[in-house]
């Protein structure tokens, strides 16, 4: 086994610290990658300098005193990866590019541009199990544990376009997705993984009123979907054991900066609070930790924070990535109390509401970013006293 699985899962189970898993790239790094982009720096040299900084990275997430580390998610383009990079099957088109900001304030909504599906082509298989191949790299440096991250099956089968011969419907997909995902996570925990959080932005989708107007005209029933989609992402992890399951909910993440305009971009894709889903969800969902968004207004309040079972963990995540502002410890520790109404102390944790951007124009840099984690980590002190 790797020497960061010397925590025991009970107690990764229960830590007070974590974050959703990117990072902002240090400068040099971003730039070498655009760099690369353009074919002015070759793969060899820009992989070398990736890895020198992501090892960096995870020492500096270990001196600020996170008990879990990544590596960022700076091998991967974005999030996404985690799938499109490991599997084919499909083609992917190039994107239209972001949605446009009406307002251009940071916490505003994104209106689509248009959104360009992946064609599957055949079925799907796994060509190569890149988060192992990311934890692995990881393992040679850190001596925490690494959380690795799995795209869910809601937001796979957004992305594709099954439309074709190749599938006989979605549920038929959603089948292979799943037996996909079985492997690299069987793979991941035999190399020494024991903590998995797998991103499902879509669960916001069902309590956006724009996102379930664009469902129903589709002619789907949000309510059969939304049941289809946790049936699925509990079958993604069912009967694994020596492992933590997470899950993150958010409604879009770091601030990114338009490269042309150097204003505000699209902030998010969905707004509604988690009242209307959280029995269903909180309840159902057989993950470990529910890594949800709590950083705004658009969140709402905490009583659906009720229906988390206490076997569970609800991180708040209550650190914005949208904003380069410091929050203040105190302040946190007055909302963590304020959830305590509702799901007593030892069922709560605290992280960022999101990703910090990666390789991204965003509008928060990389000493912003480490402040955010130490505030983080006086808080949890201050709460929990760890």
């Amino acid at each position: 086994m790797a020497k960061n699985g010397a925590i025991s899962v009970e107690n990764i189970k229960k830590l007070r610290v974590d974050h959703v898993g990117a990072l902002r790239a240090p400068a040099p790094l971003r730039d070498l990658f655009e760099k690369r982009e353009r074919g002015d720096v070759s793969e060899e040299d820009f992989i070398a300098a990736r890895e020198a900084a992501i090892a960096n990275i995870i020492r500096k997430q270990e001196e600020i005193g996170l008990s879990v580390v990544t590596d960022g998610e700076l091998r991967r383009r974005n999030f996404q990866d985690s799938f499109s990079a490991a599997v084919g099957g499909f083609s992917r088109p190039w994107s239209n590019g972001p949605g446009e900001n009406v307002s251009g304030q940071p916490y505003s909504r994104t209106v689509s541009s248009g959104h360009n599906r992946w064609s599957v082509t055949e079925k799907l298989y796994l060509k190569q199990n890149v988060p192992l191949e990311e934890f692995r790299l990881s393992a040679v440096t850190a001596t925490c544990p690494i959380k690795v991250t799995l795209l869910s099956a809601d937001r796979i089968a957004d992305q594709f376009d099954q439309s074709d011969t190749v599938y006989e419907d979605v549920d038929a997909f959603i089948a292979d997705v799943v037996a996909i995902e079985r492997t690299m996570i069987g793979e991941l925990i035999a190399a020494g993984c024991r903590y998995i959080q797998i991103d499902a932005p879509g669960y916001t989708s069902y309590v956006d009123d724009v996102s379930i107007a664009e469902m129903r005209s589709r002619g789907e029933d949000p309510e059969k979907r939304m049941a289809r989609s946790i049936a699925a992402d509990n079958a993604v992890i069912a009967g694994f054991e020596g492992v933590v399951f997470g899950l993150h909910v958010c409604r879009g993440g770091a601030c990114p900066l338009d490269p042309e305009t150097g204003k505000v971009a699209p902030q998010w894709h969905r707004e509604g609070h988690y009242d209307a889903i959280a029995e269903q969800l909180f309840s159902e969902l057989k993950h470990d930790r529910l890594l949800l968004e709590y950083d705004s207004e658009r969140a709402g309040d905490f009583a659906p924070l009720r229906f988390v079972p206490k076997d569970k963990v609800a991180v708040l995540g209550l650190v914005t990535t949208k904003s380069p502002d410091i929050e203040r410890s105190d302040d946190l520790q007055q909302r963590i109390h304020e959830a305590a109404a509702y799901l007593p102390l030892d069922n709560l944790a605290l992280s960022p509401q999101c990703g910090f951007g990666g390789y991204r124009k965003v509008a928060i840099e990389e000493d912003q970013q480490w402040q955010k984690f130490e505030v983080i980590t006086e808080t949890a002190r201050a709460i929990w006293g760890e």
